[in-house]
Parts: structure tokens; C-alpha cells; sequence
């Protein structure tokens, strides 16, 4: 179906399409500033889960009234030594997407196995209906949960399989597309505190979702893309941003709020970036990441050529290379 120098791959709830509505299977209600969501992505309920799988998997609330909750993964096999721990944010554009979709669901699953990891997959609020910042403060509750959980652990008590297996001094902030957007503002917002016992060692971006008024070459060059079409893309900000804000919002355009914040930081951690050459959003996530490199962070860049966005969620072989330099990145100190 998508076929940017790579064989196709089937990803049965894409509709091509040049209205960002019927692409994006959404209906606008201006009046209480809504969506009606027609998409419906394959989901994952844990009652249904086959318990022959490598990895378990269980939902803890976060905030009963936000809605929001977290799904932890743990790989089957044990382990001698504690995992590292790792806070997942999903893609979807802040209007779509869940923790229970089964493409995240089932690669939060290998990010356990394959790691290995211990996983919090957040499920965060979503636009226009909580827009942002409000999926940045989720973020926020989610790693002072983690917090929570990591002082408790110091008395024996907390969240069981967090104080089982999780190495608490070895944790990863990781997100996909708009997630990795939440990453990064998550970390500004948080890095410049408190937060031990936890130590947030690294960023994880892969796809990350920056904009800006100005179009990028990449932007120009893959406008009619059948992952991300321009005129989705656009449609995304316009119904996640602040109300009246443009994409040179400090939320989309890293230039605008976030220049000079990572040297004034002064986090010791490193960032692993994964972008693809084939996605209309990979010229502004390259840019976030010389941004941050300029300003001190270690940051590790891994960009394949052609691709698409997202790719690893939907080809299983591309999946297993991303695993391949992620885990390189987690257990090689010396990498980045």
C-alpha cells in the first residue's frame, strides 16, 4: 500500500485521500470542539491476550479524572539483573491512537522481549478535545508516577513488577511520531528537576512530529506521501495546537521556545534519533537533533534512506533492525 523504495506493506486502516478529513476518518464538531473518530484500529485487550506470548502485560490507572492509564510489559524469561525501564508515548498525531492498538501494543511487547525492558506505555488525553499542552502534563504524571514507585521501592513497597525488575537509575523517555514530540517537551519540562531515585539516562525519538509555517525541502518533496500528506499534517496541528496558534508555535517549531534550553539544562543523558529518508517529516526532526547536539546532549542519529513514517510498527524485518540499534544504544555506554 505504501511503498517508498521498500515492498508493500499492507496497513489495512489507511484511506488515500486528498481531503485531511476522509484521510484522517474524522469529522470536526466546531461548536464544543470535538472529533468523531470513524478510524478503528485493531485492538489489544488483555483479557484476549494468548498467555503463550513472550512478555506479560497489565493496565494500572494514572489519573481517573483525566482517563489516563498506563499498560506495563515485562518479558516471560527472567532476567539476573534489573531492566531498564522505558516510558512509551504513542503516535496518532494527538488526535488518534491508543495504548490498546495493537500495532503498539505489539511492539511494546517486543521492546520487552527483545531488549529487554521493562515497559509503561502511556495512555495519554488526545485533541482537540485536551489539546496542548495537555498530553506534555500526562507525560509529566507519568514519570512523577515512576518517581513514586522508585521511593517506594526503597521501603519494599510499590508497583510489584517495577520493583522486581526495573533499574530505576536506567530510564528511557520513548516515543514514536507525535510521541516523540511529547518526549522531547516532557523532558524540558521535567529533566530540570528533583527526580531522584530515578534517572532519566536517555530520549528515545523515532519519527518525531516537528513543524513549522516555513515548509521544509522534505515537507515540499513528499507532500502528496501516503503516510503523511501535507495536508493531514497541517490538519493535526491546526486541531491539537492552542486555539488560534500556527505551527510556529513553540509546541511544533523547536526553534520558538525550546532554543537554548538543553545547554542551560545541562543533562548528561544521550538521545537516540531514528528517522527515515522517505518521511515528509524527517528534515525537521534532523534539525531538532543538531539542535540538541549543539547545545551538549549525545545524541545518536540513525536515518535510513527512502522508508516511510512509522515505518518499523508495520514491517516486521524493519522492526528487528530498529531493535538492533536500539539495543545498542541502551546497553553500549559508549554509544552516542
Amino acid at each position: 500500500m505504501a511503498d517508498h523504495g521498500h515492498r508493500n506493506i499492507n496497513i489495512p486502516f489507511l484511506r488515500e485521500s486528498t481531503d485531511p478529513y476522509e484521510f484522517l476518518q474524522i469529522v470536526y464538531n466546531p461548536n464544543d470542539d470535538t472529533l468523531t473518530r470513524h478510524i478503528h484500529f485493531p485492538c489489544s485487550n488483555l483479557e484476549n491476550d494468548n498467555s503463550n506470548l513472550p512478555f506479560s502485560a497489565k493496565d494500572i490507572p494514572l489519573n481517573t479524572h483525566h482517563k489516563t492509564w498506563l499498560r506495563l510489559y515485562k518479558p516471560t524469561t527472567t532476567s539476573p539483573h534489573k531492566l531498564p525501564l522505558i516510558l512509551y508515548f504513542h503516535g496518532g498525531g494527538f488526535i488518534l491512537g491508543s495504548a490498546v492498538d495493537s500495532i503498539y501494543h505489539d511492539f511494546c511487547g517486543r521492546l520487552a522481549t527483545e531488549l529487554p525492558a521493562v515497559v509503561v506505555s502511556v495512555e495519554y488525553r488526545l485533541a482537540p478535545e485536551n489539546r496542548l499542552p495537555a498530553a506534555y502534563e500526562d507525560a509529566e504524571e507519568a514519570i512523577k508516577w515512576v518517581r513514586e514507585q522508585a521511593i517506594m521501592n526503597e521501603e519494599n513497597k510499590g508497583e510489584g513488577w517495577l520493583r522486581e525488575l526495573a533499574d530505576f537509575s536506567n530510564c528511557y523517555l520513548m516515543g514514536i511520531s507525535a510521541g516523540g514530540n511529547i518526549v522531547y517537551h516532557a523532558a524540558l519540562r521535567c529533566l530540570p528537576f528533583d527526580l531522584k531515585p530515578v534517572q532519566i539516562v536517555g530520549l528515545i525519538l523515532s519519527d518525531a512530529c516537528f513543524s513549522r509555517v516555513e515548509r521544509s525541502g522534505s515537507e515540499m518533496r513528499l507532500a502528496n506521501d501516503k503516510i503523511v500528506p501535507l495536508a493531514a499534517s497541517d490538519m493535526v496541528w491546526e486541531l491539537s495546537l492552542p486555539r488560534g496558534a500556527d505551527r510556529d508555535h513553540e509546541y511544533s517549531n523547536q526553534t520558538v521556545g525550546s532554543l537554548g534550553r538543553w545547554e542551560k539544562i545541562g543533562w548528561g543523558g544521550r538521545c537516540f534519533v531514528s528517522a527515515r529518508g522517505g518521511d515528509p517529516l524527517v528534515d525537521r526532526e534532523l534539525e531538532v537533533a543538531r539542535m540538541m547536539e549543539r547545545e551538549g546532549v549525545k545524541v545518536k542519529v540513525w536515518c535510513e534512506e527512502g522508508g516511510f513514517h512509522g515505518e518499523e510498527l508495520f514491517d516486521p524485518a524493519k522492526t528487528s533492525a530498529f531493535m538492533v540499534h536500539l539495543k545498542q544504544f541502551i546497553y553500549s555506554p559508549n554509544v552516542a
